[in-house]
């Protein structure tokens, strides 16, 4: 509680230390949303990139059997290293153009900022400015 001055309001120096401790609290709280919102964040791209690793076990095994099965084909017009080497290729450009374009996907989703924490504490600092202010007057 304020000591209050001969006014009957509370001095300047014990408002200035109700913002301080307001303020440390704050800033704790907003140190605890950040923590629990990239908690969040970081649960889901684990189970993301479990996903990603099994899909990628599958395909890679069906590409084998596709792979095999385009060589065959094409060993019926030509010599196998011939028709070895252009399934290759074809493998390779896909892989390129894949490479390409999942940079360009991480590049939009980095940095990973806990928006939510950002935008609360741009509320808070206005918040404590116009504390200070109203402390002043």
């Amino acid at each position: 509680m304020a000591t209050p001055n001969h006014d009957g309001q509370a001095s300047t120096g014990e408002l200035f230390k109700r913002l301080s401790e307001q303020t440390s609290t704050l800033v704790r709280q907003e140190v605890d949303l950040a923590k629990a919102e990239l908690q969040e964040k970081g649960k889901r791209a684990g189970v993301g990139a479990g996903m990603f690793g099994a899909a990628g076990v599958a395909g890679y095994t069906g590409l084998l059997a596709v792979t095999a099965a385009l060589v065959l084909l094409l060993n019926e017009a030509m010599d196998a290293w011939i028709a070895a080497l252009i399934v290759g290729a074809v493998y390779l450009a896909v892989a390129g153009v894949a490479a390409l374009m999942g940079r360009d996907r991480i590049r939009e989703a980095t940095p990973a900022v806990p928006k939510q924490t950002v935008e609360t504490v741009k509320e808070d600092v206005e918040w404590a400015k116009n504390q200070a202010r109203s402390a002043r007057t």
